[in-house]
């Protein structure tokens, strides 16, 4: 599989898998390449829709130019352990931080979402964040505000009475709500509009439109939430039963005595 930067021919060889609605992991294929490098070249480069290949060599060559020519390691990035490839997790790392922006959030709060995820016990507190992104703690401070505005993250002490960043699968949960709340918002200030503009008027339908449509939508992920989480849970609830019930058996079986 070849290494190193990729060349004009391979930019132009994503430009036309993108265009021939390829999925990222057929065009890394076709070019002997890993998924995340398309994936990250891709992202870095204005997305699928707008990935071109000339102003990507550009930009690439732009971006080498103006980094050191050795490039130290990221001093905060501990050693990952599990049996795990460093350099592989934080090439992923990299590319699920531009997924994440590509979805609309600002670089700084996908670096720290991304971070938080991507850690085992899914909590970090201020200043671990600050060592392991190397950044300022303002933009620390600054992201996990935003973030938790958005109902990604959220706040705990714990038994040294330091305030964690945690993110968890109920997190997605209320992320989900608080986005369901606030397109119910739009719909009742659009109704409203309706009432101030006229019902008959060019302006008036425009605006039920926009609420019927968002009302339809909003209610739609509201149930869909509700029921992802019930059944998850209850799945994972049954799980642990299971597991809990296989090491009572195998307790069992070690006290019970030999032939």
């Amino acid at each position: 599989m070849p290494g190193g930067r990729l060349t004009h021919e391979e930019r132009r060889g994503i430009a036309q898998g993108l265009a021939d609605g390829l999925a990222y992991a057929e065009i890394a294929r076709r070019l002997d390449r890993p998924t995340s490098t398309v994936t990250r070249e891709v992202m870095r480069n204005g997305g699928p829709t707008a990935y071109r290949a000339d102003l990507a060599h550009r930009a690439t060559e732009h971006r080498a130019h103006r980094r050191p020519r050795t490039a130290s390691p990221r001093v905060g990035a501990p050693p990952q352990g599990q049996g795990r490839d460093d350099e592989a997790v934080r090439a992923y790392e990299e590319v699920f931080t531009t997924v994440l922006m590509a979805s609309g959030a600002p670089r700084m709060m996908s670096r720290v979402l991304a971070c938080l995820t991507l850690t085992d016990a899914g909590s970090l507190t201020a200043s671990e964040l600050v060592e392991r992104l190397q950044v300022s703690p303002a933009s620390v401070s600054k992201a996990v505000a935003f973030l938790e505005e958005q109902g990604l993250i959220r706040r705990e002490r714990d038994e040294r009475r330091r305030e964690r960043y945690v993110v968890d699968d109920d997190v997605w949960y209320q992320s989900m709500m608080a986005s369901a709340r606030s397109t119910a918002q739009i719909v009742g200030t659009a109704r409203d509009g309706v009432a101030v503009l006229g019902p008959g008027t060019g302006a008036g339908v425009r605006l039920e439109n926009i609420a019927r449509f968002l009302d339809f939508v909003g209610e739609s992920i509201t149930r869909a939430a509700e029921q992802a989480r019930e059944i998850l849970h209850s799945k994972a609830d049954a799980d642990q039963d299971d597991r809990d019930n296989q090491d009572d058996r195998d307790d069992e079986d070690a006290r019970r005595p030999g032939p």
